[in-house]
């Protein structure tokens, strides 16, 4: 049954810390394979309430490096719309791009 509460882990970690600064003009990377056990709109909504705060959102995902890899999990989809940048995360070539990215924005 995998998954995590990626919607409830993020609103708490927004109400606690975002707000008071941490995620103001931040460049934040999230790791996760999308992969939601909780309310996909939470996610969706806590998302959209990062993006306006952040300078920069990017998600790493390590199946987006597969061949035929669709962002179809319940959890990607709903953050799709308010994320930079999804990368691939499943070998170091991809985690250099990361660092690139990161540097650039």
């Amino acid at each position: 049954a995998g998954g995590t509460r990626l919607g409830e882990t993020l609103r708490a970690f927004l109400d606690r810390w975002g707000q008071r600064g941490v995620a103001r003009q931040a460049v934040v990377v999230l790791f996760s394979d999308g992969w939601e056990r909780g309310d996909p709109s939470l996610l969706g909504a806590q998302m959209a309430r990062l993006r306006r705060l952040a300078h920069a959102v990017f998600w790493v995902n390590p199946h987006a490096g597969r061949d035929g890899y669709a962002p179809i999990q319940s959890g990607i989809v709903a953050a799709i719309d308010h994320v930079d940048r999804l990368l691939a995360g499943h070998s170091l070539a991809t985690l250099q791009e990361l660092l690139r990215e990161v540097r650039r924005a």
